[in-house]
């Protein structure tokens, strides 16, 4: 990975001690302040936010970072960042609150509207994912040595990753179109999880019919297509981060290696 700006030891450090901050409130009492868009925002979501900010700045000070708890770079300036970092500090801060251990730290590399690169800590299960399209992907457990990472063939059942939180008429009608070719189940994660249960080899289609941010996606995004899998809009082209004035992403399926009439039963692009 030389070709990559930046030492990859020095990232997947970086991440671990971000999320080694967020422990420090995890399953304690907290004050939960609601931001503008009544989402909630904790004292460990701004302190991995600012160990993330000053770390990104001393590895890659010529890159900048647009940050969830950071995002007020007018688009007038961001139009022009052909290469930033997008930063989630805490993925997942209902679960982080409500004390299960299904929360992440994302860091993930944009060029040129792309993502290209991504690291996922879950801190509270000292797991790092990583990874980038035509890169691979990896995974490390505590002190372990790294693991490579690939998505599985089409399993049977087919596994459908799914939020604890969000579901829609549209997510619905996709696993009942989904059920009539095999049996299907469904599991329910959260945060960018969902992507790496993919990536691992452990499920084998998520689909997003319910709001995300550009910073809920990009990390987990390069992870699962670095392990062989895809993220598709709707429209059936790979899953992009072009500059814009809101931070909200369109629907989206990920995916890893599902067979042809199961993707055209997707009706993507149509």
């Amino acid at each position: 990975m030389n070709e990559l700006p930046f030492d990859l030891d020095s990232l997947l450090e970086l991440t671990s001690r971000a999320g080694a901050e967020t422990l420090k409130w995890w399953r304690s009492d907290l004050d939960v302040t609601d931001k503008a868009d009544a989402s909630p925002v904790t004292a460990a979501d701004i302190a991995a936010h600012q160990l993330i900010a000053r770390g990104l700045q001393q590895l890659t000070p010529d890159i900048p970072v647009l940050s969830e708890e950071d995002a007020e770079t007018p688009f007038a300036i961001r139009q022009h960042w052909q290469r930033y970092w997008l930063v989630d500090p805490l993925d997942g801060t209902k679960e982080f609150i409500t004390g299960t251990d299904e929360f992440t730290v994302n860091i993930a590399l944009i060029e040129q509207g792309q993502v290209r690169f991504g690291v996922v800590g879950v801190p509270a299960r000292d797991s790092l994912f990583w990874g980038g399209k035509g890169l691979g992907a990896w995974r490390r457990l505590g002190h372990q040595a790294a693991q490579p990472i690939q998505c599985r063939p089409q399993g049977s059942p087919m596994v459908v990753v799914a939020s604890r939180r969000h579901t829609s008429p549209e997510q619905e009608a996709l696993l009942a179109r989904l059920a009539s070719h095999g049996d299907i189940q469904r599991v329910n994660i959260g945060s960018s999880l969902k992507f790496c249960l993919i990536a691992e080899g452990n499920a084998d289609l998520y689909p997003r019919y319910a709001p995300t941010s550009q910073w809920d996606t990009g990390a987990a995004q390069a992870v699962l297509e670095g392990a062989g899998g895809q993220v598709l809009g709707l429209d059936g082209r790979r899953f992009d981060y072009p500059q814009r004035s809101t931070w909200l992403n369109p629907h989206f399926i990920a995916l890893g290696q599902i067979d042809s009439t199961l993707l055209a039963s997707l009706q993507l692009g149509a």
